[in-house]
Parts: structure tokens; sequence; C-alpha cells
């Protein structure tokens, strides 16, 4: 394949179904629909890990989070592993960030050659410690606003990614035409759809008379298995909900999911007006989804489907189009980019490691498994999904019962087989496969060592328990 440039488009919390091009029956997104026309779709794609520091941390390096361990939303990536950025960087080629990239700091080498708009951690650094306050769980007293904040207008999240819709335009326009001799990778980074729900005007109301009916069975029930219980608990957003503002969180989620395709429609076509679309690889991605209620949860956090399941596209000179039904990750990234514009990613040795999204275009592997995991605040263990044809399987360390959805017979993941006598077998295979990538205790007890060391140094429970605490990531 001949060299390209890469232009990454990621968005933060987007679901993978609530986009036109995966199926919805309500999403406005033209224009991810058109670029999916035009390129590859990719319909089983996965975040490492259902939080963004943890994901991105992933998205930069190929790692799965075990091996970076950037654990949770206090354990940012700083540059200690080596990114595709510092790699094209290396080579001489123009690699530049524009938006959120919830890395620790602008201060450290993360490298980008520019980061234009960067958001990175609140707390100086520090992002959310509460993260750590796991053993026992802390309160989280910020829920009440993901419900009391939801609706239509503009907010410091809208307006930043006007910005940097107007910055990647810009950058289009001065720089391809500079930048002849090598390829070049821009990666533009927006908020939305994630939280808070607050949709500018003209989107939310594209959905005005729009029933925002869910995909599964939502509302004020607990789940049954036992760590799901405690997480509910944490990240109480569903009891401050009624009915009127349920349906007013997601018209603008909705919209927000319109204002960020509008956003897109700009970029995709400055890159047009630059004369390099046709030599540029082109993804859509977001870090991971959105719950929106379903199961009565909201924000992402757990391995259901609209938490951990992501949208994949990918437009590039000499790629086939249509759907790619092979298991996909954002461990894949690093390795496609790097594929793209020349250079020979690192070989993967087991199914599970990264590899470049161009070989499973050519070849799609049928028997591919992925890995999630998260071990991120309001979660008293570690957990893990195992992915695998069509079936899920979700192991909690620390002798927890399992889960185990079969996903071609139960999409919206209603009947949980976890203790199912009649899958015993399945569950062993599947746990057999999770056991090949790590053994799940061992990383659970690394995970809580490095977070108590972390605390230490943030001066103990009692001095993080006093920080400052968010809902959502301030803009500065």
């Amino acid at each position: 394949m001949e060299k390209s440039n890469v232009l990454i488009l990621c968005s933060d919390e987007h679901a993978r179904r609530a986009l036109g091009c995966y199926g919805h029956p309500v999403a406005q997104t033209p224009t991810l629909d058109r670029l999916a026309t035009a390129g590859l779709r990719f319909t089983r794609a996965y975040s490492p890990s259902p939080i963004c520091i943890s994901a991105r941390a992933s998205l930069a390096t190929g790692l799965e989070v075990h091996e970076h361990r950037c654990w949770s939303s206090a354990e940012p990536y700083h540059g200690q592993h080596e990114s595709w950025m510092h790699r094209l960087r290396a080579r001489d080629h123009a690699v530049v960030s524009i938006g959120k990239l919830h890395f620790r700091s602008a201060n450290d080498d993360n490298g980008f050659s520019e980061e234009l708009l960067p958001i990175h951690l609140a707390n100086g650094g520090k992002g959310w410690p509460q993260a750590l306050l796991r053993r026992p769980l802390g309160d989280f007293d910020q829920a009440a606003e993901l419900a009391r904040d939801a609706g239509p207008g503009d907010s410091d999240y809208t307006d930043f990614d006007k910005a940097v819709a107007t910055e990647a335009c810009r950058w289009l326009k001065r720089y391809p035409q500079r930048i002849k001799n090598r390829p070049w990778a821009l990666f533009v980074s927006f908020v939305s759809p994630h939280y808070p729900l607050i949709a500018p005007q003209p989107f939310y109301d594209l959905y005005a008379g729009q029933r925002m009916a869910p995909a599964v069975a939502e509302g004020p029930a607990r789940p049954h298995h036992p760590v799901l219980r405690e997480i509910a608990k944490f990240w109480d957003y569903e009891s401050h909900f009624d009915p009127p503002s349920r349906e007013r969180a997601k018209r603008a989620y909705f919209g927000l999911c319109s204002f960020l395709d509008d956003n897109i429609r700009q970029v995709l076509e400055a890159l047009e007006d630059s004369g390099a679309a046709g030599e540029t690889l082109v993804l859509y991605l977001s870090d991971h989804g959105e719950m929106l209620g379903n199961h009565g949860f909201w924000t992402k956090s757990v391995m259901y489907e609209d938490s951990v399941g992501i949208p994949l596209l990918m437009r590039g000179r000499g790629l086939p189009t249509g759907e790619n039904d092979t298991l996909v990750s954002l461990t894949d990234v690093a390795a496609t980019v790097e594929r793209a514009v020349g250079l020979e990613p690192r070989p993967a040795e087991t199914p599970w490691q990264g590899r470049p999204l161009q070989d499973i275009a050519a070849a799609p592997d049928a028997a591919r498994f992925l890995l999630s995991q998260y071990h991120d605040g309001g979660s008293p263990t570690g957990y893990f999904m195992l992915r695998q044809d069509d079936w899920k399987l979700v192991h909690y360390a620390g002798g927890h019962p399992p889960q185990l959805f079969d996903m071609a017979g139960d999409p919206y993941e209603l009947r949980d087989l976890g203790e199912d006598p009649d899958f015993e077998r399945r569950r062993e295979d599947l746990y057999g496969r999770l056991t090949e990538i790590l053994d799940p205790e061992a990383v659970n007890d690394q995970a809580f060592a490095d977070q108590a060391a972390v605390l230490q140094r943030f001066g103990g429970r009692e001095a993080v328990a006093a920080l400052p605490g968010f809902n959502h990531t301030p803009i500065t």
C-alpha cells in the first residue's frame, strides 16, 4: 500500500449504536453516514477500557491497560511508553493534535510535534484522584448534575468543539500544501457527545417530536450482579432522573451527536479543499460509549455494549468499502497509523495484540478475540471483558460471579448466562482465552498496589477526598 497522510477524527463518549450508519432509527449523522458509505465500517469495534484516560493511553501506545498501567482517572499517559506519535516524529513526520488529549500535561513529551488547543488533566495533572478511593468506595456527590443540566443550549464543551473544528480547518488550509516530502498525521479530537448533555438549540431541535425510546429496559431497578450494584450505587445518576428529564437528556445526547457530525463535516470539507483528500487515510472513532439510561446506567464504566462498544470508520486509497465484522480495538490504531505513513509496525505475536486495520480490511479474521478492562473509580474490584465470536464474558476479580452474553441471540444483553449450568463449558473456554492474555487476579492486585502508591503520593485518603470534584473535566 502506498504511503498516505492520516486524519484521525476522535470523539468522546459516542456509543456505537448512536449513528445512522450503525442502524439507529433516530440518530441524524449524515456526515459520518457518508464516510461509512465511502469507506469501511467496523461492526464490532471496542474500547480497551470504558473510561477516557485508560482508553486514550491505549490509543496512543497500542498497549492494553495492564501493559501501560494507566489504570484510572488519576493515572494518565505522560509519554512513559513510546507512542505512534513518537515514532512518526522521530522520522521527521508532522504529527499534530488539535483538541482533547486527556494526558497529564502539555509539559510532558507526549509525542506530538505540536499540540493545539489541548485539554489535559485538571487538578494540576492529578485528574480526578477520587478514582483512587476504591477500598472502601468514596462518595460521588456530583451525580445530580447530569439530569439537572440536560437540555438545549451552549456549554464550554460545545464552544470548545467549535474552536477545534475552526482550528482544524485552518490547519488543513495552510499545511498540507507545505508538507510535500513526507506524510503527515493530524489528530482532531472533539469532546462531544460527552456530557454535560447540553446541545445547541438547532441540533436539539432536530429531535423535536421524536420519542427517544430506550434500546433496552431502563429505570430505577438496581442490577442483580453484586459488583454492578456497587457501581450503580456510586454512579447514582439514575435516581436523579424523572421521565421529562430523561427525555431531555436523551434528546440532548443525540443533538450532541448531530452537532459533532456537523463539526466533522467542516473538517472533511476542509480536507477536500486542501487537495489532500485522495492521499489521506481518514479514521473516525470514539474513546468509549455512553449507556444513556440503558440497564439503569448512565455514562460509561461498565461492559455493556453501549459503554464499551465504539464506532470505527475508515476511508482511504486502496481500501475496500462496506462492512467488516472482525473484532477490532483502539489498540489497533497505532499500527494502522504507522502502516499508513510507511513505517513497519511491530509484529503482533498473539491474536489480541494491535494490528494494522489495513491488514484486517484485506483479510477479515473471524477467530480474533479482544480484551477490555476497568480499574477506575466506582468499582470495588477490577473486571475484564473477553469478546470472541458471538460471545462476551465479563470476569470480575475477587471471586465474584461472571457474566456471559450471547451477542448474536441477545444483542441487548438482557439474559445473563454467567451462572447458567448449561453454559459452563462456554465460560471455561472464554476464561481460558482471557488467561492467555493476563492473570486477572494478579492484574487486579497490581492496579490496587499502583493506586495505593499514587494515593500516598497525593497525601492520603483525606487529602484526596478534599480535592475539587467534578462531573466532567473542566476545559481549563
